[in-house]
């Protein structure tokens, strides 16, 4: 701004002309979608009186599992929720958002409960074959969520729809899709319509990824079939199987359960980035608290499952039980691992909001290259991080902003259109080594 100067001396000017650090976007805050104990909030009103205010379909951000258990109680018999969030601290899960769609504690009297599948030797509470209904006094239960109560409403802030609300979660996990599943076709069809759901979350926010689990009790070929069956392409989510074991911490008699994996895996995506980068495959990791796996895979029939996206889950000997498979849903082979995903979502969240001083600005030659070089600047962080593929950063990554992308009819439009272009590093997911006898340095003399 023009300055009228009246009296003679130095007068200093400040001029905004330097680089505008772009930030590094956030990976890994998840959102929980589910079954809980509880679904509020206590306070001491003037009266010394505690006082519970609900939050049920409200997503809250929980940062460790004593303040979740504060909110929305400890686990539940049956539900698979409080297991997930659960192992997704214990496996290095940082700050999350959880949704309670019901919680025990909002429902009228005790119901039947659902037969949730229990490890091999161990009874079932609910009636079922080879199940003991009198083990225990039955929580109170009810029927399955809907696929509509998952999915939710935008302009009501619930369910699915509602965590548009919030630009900073990045990661999607709803475990208790499979609480009280029984394998009809009826509950094979909810399942489908949540996930789907899920993925069209993901694509439409764009930096998101959602985390799916399998059916209970799957063969390898089992596993295949339903892959086959929810038959989904998109590099915005990725599938887990089978179930894992964990510590029965409920009030039921059993000592374990199996439960499904996103909650645990979903912890090791957080866990990874922290320590070694969003470009960093989140497999061949040690899922914390596992004790066993629903079925032992053999290597075989991982080839199998591998190829059309189904992430194993692998026990083995002396090494643990581990992640084995860092791939999406996408037939596409340029998206066909997770960490590029990702890695891509984040670089375009960064952009995305360390741009946003651009609008408006006159679109011309200097506003080019002020946005060239901030985006250049950023690169260099991402590529010297490991995440890109080149000796040089002119081998890895190239920006491009300027008039052959932008004519005058594209300016007229009120548009500014920059093309950005990255080598990403891909896993090592086959690893080959060629060997061969060799007589010796002597022999070839």
């Amino acid at each position: 701004m023009a300055v009228a100067y009246a009296t003679p001396g130095v007068y200093v000017e400040q001029v905004d002309k330097g680089t505008k650090p772009i930030e590094a976007a956030g990976t890994s805050i998840t959102a929980f979608l589910g079954i809980t104990a509880e679904a509020s909030i206590k306070s001491i009103n003037d009266k010394g009186e505690e006082v519970h205010s609900s939050v049920l379909g409200r997503a809250m951000l929980v940062t460790n599992w004593t303040q979740y258990t504060n909110i929305f109680g400890g686990f539940v018999e049956g539900a698979y929720m409080p297991d997930a969030v659960y192992g997704y601290f214990n496996n290095g899960g940082g700050p999350c958002y959880v949704t309670s769609l019901r919680a025990i504690t909002e429902m009228p009297k005790p119901k039947a409960k659902p037969a949730p599948r229990k490890p091999a030797g161990k009874a079932d509470e609910a009636p079922a074959e080879g199940g003991d209904a009198t083990a225990a006094e039955p929580e109170p239960s009810f029927g399955p969520l809907t696929a509509k109560e998952f999915i939710g409403d935008v302009s009501e802030r619930t369910g699915i729809n509602g965590l548009e609300a919030f630009s900073n979660i990045s990661l999607l996990v709803c475990p208790d899709v499979f609480y009280g599943y029984d394998g009809s076709e009826e509950a094979k069809k909810r399942v489908k319509q949540v996930q789907t759901a899920m993925i069209a979350h993901c694509e439409n926010m764009q930096y998101r990824f959602a985390l799916l689990d399998t059916p209970p009790g799957l063969s390898a070929q089992d596993a295949r079939d339903w892959r086959y069956y929810v038959n989904f392409d998109t590099s915005y989510a990725a599938m887990y199987y089978p179930w894992i074991e964990v510590a029965d911490l409920s009030d039921s008699p059993q000592n374990s359960k199996f439960v499904p994996p996103s909650g645990h895996v979903v912890g090791i995506y957080n866990r990874t980035d922290a320590e070694r980068g969003v470009h960093k495959a989140p497999a061949n990791e040690v899922i914390l608290g596992a004790t066993n796996l629903e079925i032992d895979l053999t290597k075989g029939e991982q080839d199998t499952l591998n190829p059309i996206g189904v992430n194993c889950i692998r026990s083995f000997p002396g090494r643990g039980i581990r992640v084995w498979g860092a791939r999406t849903l996408s037939s596409d082979g340029s998206w066909r691992y997770i960490n590029v995903r990702r890695l891509f979502s984040q670089v375009g969240q960064s952009l995305d909001m360390g741009l946003q001083w651009v609008v408006f600005e006159p679109n011309d030659s200097n506003l080019w290259a002020r946005v060239r070089r901030d985006i250049v600047a950023f690169l260099r962080v991402v590529w010297r991080s490991g995440a890109l593929f080149g000796a040089t950063p002119e081998q890895a990554f190239y920006v491009k902003c300027d008039e052959e992308l932008n004519p005058h009819e594209i300016r007229d439009l009120g548009q500014l259109i920059i093309e950005v272009g990255m080598a990403p590093v891909k896993p090592a997911e086959f690893v080959i080594l060629r060997l061969s006898q060799w007589a010796g340095a002597d022999a070839e003399a």
